[in-house]
């Protein structure tokens, strides 16, 4: 048996001492919650190896608490118990992601089977060191997010990959591609919004002889070629309505038909896909499917735009300096500090892939080997914005810190004031100071 830090969610203290005790016994290191704000409030501050959590209970029941744990600490495995089991409640519970749903009383065995290879299939065994190759960075919330990728990398789960253009969906995808079981099988990346609807289709399913003008050879198409590996579906967003309903039908069956066939392959793929765009915004708009979106958004990873990640600026300009010395054979050439301070202090809309041009375009302009400030106003014009100030930085912090507990705790400013490790006067002074009043996050309905 592997320990491990347990987290036990249940709202019957009986059982949650007896399941404390159990495991207690089996070597693992246990925390326990009596609700779901309880055990959101532990995650926050230690995440643990794996929830057990009690699927009926009031406030957020069981399946609420493990949305709300894939959102924030996606990978973590998550074991549902309930004494009103059904076939309806089990299906919901796996296709939102628990790794094992069991009916109390919970067999001692049975349980002990589950949670050990719940702990398996994200152990660190095998990972590769070089997993993350290509991704540098300082920043904590990115590194959370490389971890978050690294645990959902063991398992088969479906994960969608949203941020804005430029903040290298694909180069987390192929880490995560890397961090896997499947990391000696191909990987393949499509962008879905790059190419006409009839084109797209013959490039995922492929086509035979004559399915249309021009075929006058066999494809097997990228599903297919990425058979043992992963399928990065990048831009899925962008995806015609026509062909999203063909491949929920893939992903369903898990078999592929092509184009002008008759005949279904069988395909071992794990599916990674990646947008920029609001999909539940297109939903509404009907431009997706909702059954195509849950079916893809089992886990949700989210990249930080750069310019919330600033630390990782100066970084990624020398990394770039670096490879474009090696490439030009010249010196590297290098930001003088002012310039350098306006290149951290600039929004970059762009992300990573505009930061790369424009060090590329003061490169190649830059006379000698210091790339001055003016330089850099010059290109960036008002998005060399200040930094703002620490105490700035700090208010704002604080705010988003308060928000994030009353939304967790729903209100509850006792719960909220003990999470935070204050008083509740000190508490109401803070939330007052910040203008923020509790009332607006009280549970209704």
């Amino acid at each position: 048996m592997k320990a491990g830090h347990i987290l036990v969610v249940d709202d019957d203290p009986s059982l949650l001492r007896l399941l404390d005790i159990r495991l207690q016994s089996a070597g693992y290191t246990v925390q326990t919650a009596d609700s779901a704000s309880a055990a959101l409030a532990r995650v926050e501050q230690s995440v643990p190896d794996a929830v057990i959590t009690d699927l009926r209970m009031d406030g957020m029941d069981g399946l609420g608490l493990l949305r709300e744990l894939q959102r924030r600490q996606p990978g973590v495995p998550v074991l549902l118990l309930t004494a009103h089991g059904t076939i309806p409640d089990a299906v919901s519970a796996t296709q939102h992601g628990a790794v094992a749903f069991l009916t109390k009383p919970v067999d001692r065995d049975e349980l002990m089977y589950e949670l050990e290879r719940a702990l398996n299939l994200t152990a660190h065994a095998d990972v590769p060191d070089d997993w993350r190759a290509g991704i540098i960075t300082r920043s904590p919330r990115m590194e959370e997010l490389l971890e978050q990728g690294r645990r959902v990398a063991a398992t088969g789960t479906s994960v969608l990959i949203r941020g804005e253009s430029g903040t290298g969906k694909e180069l987390l995808a192929r880490a995560m591609h890397r961090a896997s079981p499947r990391r000696d099988g191909p990987f393949v990346a499509i962008n879905c919004g790059a190419m006409p609807e009839g084109l797209l289709e013959s490039e995922l399913m492929g086509h035979e002889r004559g399915a249309f003008t021009g075929a006058q050879h066999a494809t097997t198409g990228l599903i297919r070629s990425a058979d043992g590996g992963t399928l990065l579906l990048d831009e899925i967003g962008d995806m015609p309505l026509a062909l999203q309903v063909k491949l929920l039908r893939v992903l369903q069956e898990r078999r592929v038909r092509p184009v002008g066939g008759t005949r279904d392959f069988p395909i071992d793929v794990r599916i990674l896909s990646a947008t920029h765009r609001q999909l539940d915004e297109a939903i509404a708009a009907g431009e997706f499917r909702e059954d195509l979106f849950y079916r893809l958004n089992v886990i949700e990873l989210q990249l930080p735009p750069l310019r919330e990640r600033h630390e990782d600026i100066p970084l990624l300009i020398n990394r770039r300096l670096r490879a474009l010395a090696e490439r030009d054979r010249e010196r590297v050439k290098v930001y003088a500090p002012e310039a350098m301070e306006r290149m951290v202090a600039a929004r970059w809309p762009g992300n990573v892939r505009q930061l790369d041009n424009v060090v590329e375009q003061h490169v190649a302009l830059a006379p000698g080997t210091v790339i001055t400030a003016e330089q850099v106003r010059r290109s960036l014009g008002d998005e060399a914005a200040a930094l703002p100030s620490v105490a700035d930085a700090r208010a704002r912090f604080t705010r988003d810190y308060l928000v994030r507990l009353l939304k967790l705790t729903e209100g509850n400013v006792s719960e909220a004031a003990r999470v935070a490790q204050r008083n509740r006067s000190e508490f109401y002074k803070l939330l007052s100071r910040h203008d923020i009043d509790p009332g607006d996050f009280k549970h209704v309905g």
